[in-house]
């Protein structure tokens, strides 16, 4: 008589997947709320749809600068696609290490001394503190490889993302030639001699 794989995982399965989920981060908000933080992997392309799937249609305008009723294939393709050096995408997964609560994206020049940087939260997560300590720690990595300076833009209507990156640190002016548009900047450098 044969066991189907499905009804009896192998001890060497469950060690598998432990130490898959052990590679993502644990972090805390200042409201006590825990996720996890990791580079995106090509298998995160279905949850990283149904993470954009509620993701409301002003959020979803303000983090492609650019109204669309859902994510295209292309775009998903993009963000899993990355290469690690100029290009990183960060997922935060609430503590079940399944469910994509919110999506990061940096992606640097040729020689690595700018990056931009874009941030989105599914909308039932927000007001839990969690873009503030997911964005801190993006800044942080973004840092440490050795990133000099970070570039965010905004739309003009988009005040929390504008006030939370202004309370970080980052420096706010118009952007240049599109008066519906803010250009925000922190400079790893000099924040890195306060630490």
């Amino acid at each position: 008589m044969s066991v189907s794989r499905k009804n009896a995982p192998t001890p060497e399965h469950h060690e598998s997947h432990d130490l898959i989920v052990s590679n993502s981060i644990p972090l805390t908000t200042n409201t006590g709320f825990e996720f996890h933080v990791r580079p995106v992997e090509p298998e995160d392309k279905e949850a990283l749809r149904k993470f954009f799937a509620n993701v409301s249609k002003e959020d979803l305008r303000f983090r492609f600068l650019s109204s669309m009723p859902e994510v295209s294939n292309s775009i998903l393709d993009s963000m899993i696609n990355v290469d690690h050096e100029h290009k990183e995408d960060y997922i935060a997964l609430d503590i079940d290490d399944k469910t994509i609560i919110a999506s990061a994206m940096i992606g640097a020049n040729a020689d690595r001394s700018e990056a931009e940087v874009a941030i989105v939260t599914r909308s039932d997560y927000k007001h839990r503190g969690m873009s503030w300590t997911f964005l801190e720690y993006v800044t942080s990595a973004a840092r440490q490889s050795g990133i000099k300076k970070l570039q965010s833009i905004e739309s003009r209507q988009n005040h929390e993302a504008i006030e939370l990156e202004r309370e970080m640190g980052f420096t706010v002016q118009s952007y240049p030639g599109d008066a519906t548009l803010m250009l925000l900047e922190f400079d790893l450098t000099a924040s890195n001699t306060d630490a």
